[in-house]
């Protein structure tokens, strides 16, 4: 086995591509693993434009997106896999999914690497510092640790 990781960031407050392009970016950089992004198979947000938290605008596309269907899927996910990649740069404001996907993970004894800036973000809490296991300045350098925690060596 290669290994799961979940692809963990902000998602409210910003368009369906916006908020799947870095992981877009991440994904085949971490072959032979799996990245799980909580978007997949719900290309259809790309019709709505700037996402919310609590989902009204498109809970009638499918059961995927019901605030149920997201809550099970991303739990699913965030305590199956083997690492969490939380991407926090740049976050404008706290992300309430990923800080309960970093506490469900941490919770999980999974390894969890975050990309935030040194200072500034507005995920800089000491709870979340502390349930990271490695803080990173670059998704580079996150890759990088989370090759090296699956034992997958350098990126090709």
């Amino acid at each position: 086995m290669s290994g799961l990781v979940y692809l963990a960031g902000p998602i409210t407050g910003l368009t369906f591509d916006g908020a799947q392009d870095w992981r877009d970016f991440v994904t085949p950089r971490l072959l032979p693993a799996t990245g799980l992004s909580p978007l997949r198979g719900k290309e259809y947000l790309r019709q709505i434009g700037e996402l919310s938290g609590h989902g009204d605008e498109y809970k009638h596309l499918g059961c995927l997106s019901t605030p149920r269907g997201v809550m099970t899927r991303d739990h699913f996910d965030a305590t199956r896999c083997d690492v969490i990649l939380a991407n926090l740069s740049g976050a404008k404001a706290v992300s309430t999914g990923t800080v309960m996907e970093i506490a469900w993970g941490f919770q999980a004894r999974i390894p969890i690497v975050a990309v935030m800036e040194g200072k500034g973000n507005p995920h800089e809490h000491m709870m979340i510092n502390e349930a990271l296991g490695y803080r990173v300045e670059t998704l580079d350098e996150a890759i990088h640790v989370v090759r090296m925690i699956l034992n997958l060596g350098a990126e090709k």
